[in-house]
């Protein structure tokens, strides 16, 4: 991804979804216009999904998703539909391609079932109408038997192209603060400080994503950012003439920064406004309850969306590890996962702690911590934890006044629920 593309975690996720061979690889060349998927006659040939990023006037930048066939066989077989269902807690929105050659049956009905238990927007495809005498009977009909709108589609013709193109358009959710992470919080004119440590953890001549979106997000504001290092951060102050509407900052300098920051000034961290982009703040903020009632021998996860080289002093395996048990003094049992890898079980963990979730979609971190809550397991994010451990709470979280609320009831409540 260059600094001039939409990331991908900020592209609503469209997934091409049905049995092997129904030409799933063939509408998403033809939306595309270019090769994207490998096509063949030879079922199975899509194996693991397909991402292809793409414009979609008027709707913006999309990602569309080939996907393996869910009737897949065998041992592999199954393997890939795992990997097909799991991009179902990433699905914005579904395209259920039908085969005109075969028609539907219980598989069908199960997957469109699935779909709407998941309160996923659907779009049928009747694909293949190039093999029928009169396709629109059989599209009227399945239409009926299904409840469901179906585009009639012939990716070899290139028939259904503009027709499919505008049901997506128009089924997609007409969000557009999808990109707003900090913008709701500042008005024109506004000065923001952004505090960004440049370390051994930081990537070589570039900004790490949040730091990038968080800068775009104040100027499309009409908002004026301000950019500068911890160390720098007390003179920055001093030389603005005018005090900042509000100080955001890196998480693992959030001590050094609320030091140096008046306290009549707002600060907040970049992770704390991606965990209200990406998820949920008021349960992340709930969940930082649960830190102090750990126990010995409680095991705790930490989850990381992305996959890197563990550095001598990286924020997931080590500097989270020794802040939490510096906090609470007890002997912890620690795991993590990484990428895409998420525990089906979470009811073994007494706490979990999840990055920022700037490479998932927002649908993916609202499903992760559904699945902690369906479990009843506290969740924290990164910002949120780290702001408790250093004692920045409830300055972090001030300027979010659900939060402030839900942070508030969670200690009254005196438990996680």
């Amino acid at each position: 991804m260059g600094m001039n593309d939409t990331p991908r975690s900020n592209r609503p996720h469209i997934v091409l979804l049905g049995r092997r061979n129904a030409g799933k690889s063939s509408i998403l060349n033809a939306l595309t216009g270019q090769p994207a998927a490998v096509v063949s006659p030879i079922g199975g040939t899509t194996t693991d999904p397909v991402f292809k990023p793409m414009e979609l006037l008027p709707a913006g930048p999309i990602v569309l998703v080939d996907t393996a066939g869910l009737d897949d066989e065998g041992e592999i077989g199954e393997l890939r539909r795992n990997k097909t269902l799991e991009i179902l807690n990433s699905t914005d929105l579904a395209l259920l391609v039908i085969d005109a050659t075969v028609g539907v049956g219980p598989f069908e009905y199960e997957l469109l079932e699935k779909l709407r238990t998941k309160k996923i927007p659907v779009i049928g495809v009747l694909n293949k109408i190039d093999t029928l005498a009169e396709s629109d009977p059989m599209a009227a009909t399945l239409e009926t038997e299904l409840n469901l709108a179906l585009i009639p589609f012939s990716a070899s013709m290139l028939r259904g192209d503009a027709e499919l193109k505008k049901a997506i358009t128009n089924t997609l959710p007409q969000n557009e603060d999808r990109f707003r992470i900090v913008g709701d919080l500042l008005s024109p004119g506004d000065l923001v400080v952004l505090v960004v440590p440049i370390d051994k953890a930081a990537p070589k001549g570039r900004l790490i994503l949040p730091q990038q979106q968080t800068i775009r997000d104040t100027l499309e504001s009409d908002a004026i950012a301000v950019v500068t290092k911890e160390h720098e951060l007390r003179l920055t102050l001093e030389r603005l003439g005018r005090k900042p509407s509000l100080v955001i900052t890196d998480s693992q300098v959030f001590m050094k920064v609320a030091a140096d920051t008046p306290k009549d000034i707002p600060l907040t961290s970049f992770s704390i406004l991606f965990a209200r982009h990406k998820g949920d703040l008021d349960e992340l903020v709930r969940g930082a309850r649960a830190i102090e009632r750990l126990k010995d021998g409680d095991r705790v996860l930490i989850a990381e969306a992305c996959t890197h080289q563990c550095q001598s002093d990286d924020i997931g395996r080590v500097k989270i590890p020794r802040w939490l048990r510096q906090t609470i003094g007890k002997r912890l049992i620690i795991e993590h996962a990484s990428g895409s890898s998420f525990p089906d079980d979470l009811s073994e963990y007494a706490l979990v702690i999840h990055c920022g979730a700037c490479m998932l979609n927002r649908r993916t971190m609202l499903h992760r911590m559904s699945e902690t809550k369906a479990a009843r397991v506290p969740i924290v994010n990164y910002g949120v934890f780290i702001a408790y451990v250093q004692g920045v709470f409830p300055r972090a979280i001030k300027c979010f006044p659900s939060a402030m609320l839900a942070w508030e009831q969670a200690a009254k409540a005196g438990s996680y629920s």
